[in-house]
């Protein structure tokens, strides 16, 4: 498959997903552009339902059989929304890859862990299973798994929840993909096995500079490995901008809250957590204004009526909102 290297690794443009059900539509996914240059991290920010993990299965065209997705994904150059089937087999799991939330259900459950990792280089590196199996030896012991020899005759179920996160992200790196998608990569890990997971990732993507999409509702969770941050709020971005100056000085009201939420690790404890007032809206639902105005101690009655556009703010950032905050 040709490819443009001078292109962006991933180039997302005017993405919308759309389900149907029953005669209902509802559409998690809203228009979303967004470019992950090679090599770079980008990190994917936003609550439960904002669209984070419809964008990327829309990319790698693993969407529901009745969704449909609309717009353009391209990967180094090449399109890849309603690609044949040979185009996609030839880039997924191999160019890119991606680590899905739940790692026993991503696993095939009768398979062996050795079978399951073996079988990607025989099929896209044209390996011998002989060779492969080494290289999920060395892959398991890369990843930090201890008596990786045994783990590879295991069962999905036979591994602890780190264990299986761990598998996931060797089998991903296996044929030394060029963009790693990780969705929510350390859900359901305690703090001990979520450090050494980003840790990995951190010496992955320093060693063979890979590029990755990292998903979270947690801002904490990418502040130490992304360049650059896209916050998501019912299924449109609402503001991107390079993590350093994200972090300094949030624009859009909905980042601030977001990051507001975030626990301290210094200074005093406070009695209760801050929480984000209300519920994200409906993805059936409709609306003119912005979505988040309902939430938004900002708004103004502007805000409910007309959507602000997505615009380019200083050199490197993006902002949708009527009434940022103050810098």
């Amino acid at each position: 498959m040709s490819t443009d290297l001078a292109a962006p690794a991933l180039a997302i443009d005017e993405l919308s997903v759309e389900y149907l059900r029953g005669g209902t539509a509802t559409t998690p996914v809203r228009e979303v552009s967004l470019t992950v240059a090679a090599g770079e991290c980008l990190g994917v920010v936003g609550e439960s339902g904002s669209g984070k993990s419809q964008i990327f299965l829309a990319a790698m065209d693993l969407l529901a059989a009745n969704a449909h997705a609309s717009g353009s994904v391209r990967f180094f150059g090449r399109e890849l929304l309603a690609a044949p089937r040979s185009v996609l087999d030839a880039v997924r799991g191999s160019k890119l890859a991606m680590v899905f939330q739940d790692p026993l259900s991503a696993l095939t459950p009768h398979l062996k862990i050795g079978v399951q990792m073996a079988e990607l280089l025989v099929c896209h590196r044209a390996t011998s299973w002989r060779e492969a199996d080494a290289a999920a030896l060395a892959m398991l012991r890369k990843v930090g798994i201890a008596d990786p020899w045994r783990r590879l005759g295991q069962y999905p179920h036979e591994l602890s929840g780190g264990m299986r996160q761990r598998v996931l992200i060797g089998m991903s790196l296996l044929c030394e993909p060029d963009l790693l998608i990780a969705d929510e990569p350390t859900t359901a890990l305690d703090v001990t096995v979520q450090a050494q997971v980003l840790e990995l990732l951190r010496a992955m993507r320093r060693d063979s500079c890979l590029g990755i999409v990292l998903i979270s509702h947690d801002f904490g969770l990418v502040a130490g490995l992304a360049d650059r941050i896209v916050v998501l709020y019912a299924g449109r971005v609402v503001e991107s901008a390079p993590a350093a100056q994200l972090f300094a000085c949030p624009r859009h009201p909905y980042t601030a809250a977001l990051m507001q939420c975030s626990p301290a690790l210094t200074g005093f404890a406070q009695e209760r957590m801050p929480t984000l007032a209300g519920q994200p809206p409906n993805p059936a639902d409709r609306f003119d204004g912005c979505a988040f105005a309902p939430r938004c101690s900002n708004a103004t009655p502007r805000c409910r009526v007309e959507r602000p556009l997505l615009e380019t703010v200083g050199a490197a950032a993006q902002l949708a909102c009527h009434n940022p905050m103050s810098t």
